[in-house]
């Protein structure tokens, strides 16, 4: 890369979480249950719940006036916003046009990126790809999503999994060595996806496949399906598979990372990774007991808590990985 060309670099972190907590005792009035039966098989505890009428561009303006604040940045200010979501308050505009608005960004460039919970990887990414080209300095990066909007409550597979929330990053300039050497921020990233794997979660209706008529609504086509031992078993290999290959695109080992920050999708699932990565349990930063799933939220909810903490320090590398629908899974990077 040239040294004329700028890496990025996280300037602030944020987030949003719902007021309204469902924990696990509430679950077992809903559905045939336990608290027992389900931290065992997830490590969830409870989750946040967006209420009627708070909408998914909500949590994520709300998460990134927290990062852009951190970061001491204006709205006014952004180049770019990339918001990370599979749940949009409506099929269109996108959730970045009205996240724009909302924050009162002017007339930066707004787009989303669909990945489900590998969403804000891949966002991050894009965002990343920008500022390295020189096109733009200033990126705000957002996973928001309201999943809960989308869960059947009767099945009990899927119920117990996912929460609501919204996180994000602000993305800055930084000057590179003359020798072109990038030493600080996005170091580097992986994204990939294997889509004869979609089956394995998805979404049935609302889309031109199945267009929303009363009859998908009959069948219950618009919530969540997902096929649980496919996608653990994909999960693990992708997640250690996106870690090492972001640690090889960067020229590094495990040896040289402080924190991994996967994405939160079951406890036995991050265990597997820190295992498989032979990292120690506590460089695992972990909060999927109080949050559950968030999605596309997931890390960047994780790292602003850690950030805020103190726990994740300025010059600490943290490795990122997360695998969502689609199959699609990525790894990055990053040293704060």
């Amino acid at each position: 890369m040239p040294s004329s060309m700028p890496s990025a670099r996280i300037l602030g972190t944020g987030r949003f979480l719902p007021p309204d907590v469902r924990t696990n005792r509430d679950i077992e009035r809903m559905v045939e249950t336990s608290d027992t039966w389900i931290v065992e098989r997830t490590g969830i505890r409870e989750r946040r719940i967006a209420p009627d009428g708070m909408t998914t561009s909500d949590m994520a303006a709300a998460g990134a006036r927290e990062a852009l604040d951190m970061a001491g940045i204006r709205a006014a200010d952004l180049d770019l916003i990339v918001l990370a979501t599979v749940t949009p308050d409506m099929p269109m505009p996108s959730g970045a046009a009205i996240v724009q608005g909302k924050l009162g960004a002017g007339h930066c460039p707004a787009i989303d990126v669909g990945a489900a919970c590998a969403g804000f990887v891949f966002a991050l990414s894009v965002g990343e790809q920008f500022i390295r080209t020189g096109k733009y300095r200033t990126v705000l990066v957002v996973g928001a999503d309201t999943l809960t909007k989308f869960i059947d409550w009767t099945d009990r597979k899927t119920c117990v999994l996912f929460g609501d929330g919204a996180g994000a990053v602000v993305l800055g300039a930084e000057a590179v060595a003359s020798d072109g050497a990038v030493t600080q921020g996005i170091l580097a990233t992986s994204l990939s996806t294997d889509g004869t794997l979609a089956p394995a979660l998805y979404i049935p209706g609302g889309g031109s496949a199945r267009p929303p008529s009363a009859a998908t609504v009959d069948e219950r086509l618009h919530f969540i399906r997902m096929n649980g031992q496919e996608i653990f078993k994909h999960a693990v290999k992708n997640l250690v598979a996106a870690s090492r290959a972001a640690l090889g695109e960067a020229g590094m080992t495990m040896a040289s990372v402080d924190w991994v920050c996967a994405h939160q999708a079951n406890k036995r699932i991050l265990d597997q990774v820190a295992l498989r990565l032979e990292t120690a349990p506590d460089r695992m930063l972990c909060n999927i007991d109080r949050v559950g799933n968030t999605s596309s939220a997931s890390i960047p909810i994780l790292l602003d808590e850690s950030v805020r903490a103190g726990t994740v320090r300025t010059g600490d590398v943290v490795v990122m990985s997360a695998l969502g629908a689609g199959i699609s899974w990525g790894g990055a990077v990053v040293r704060m």
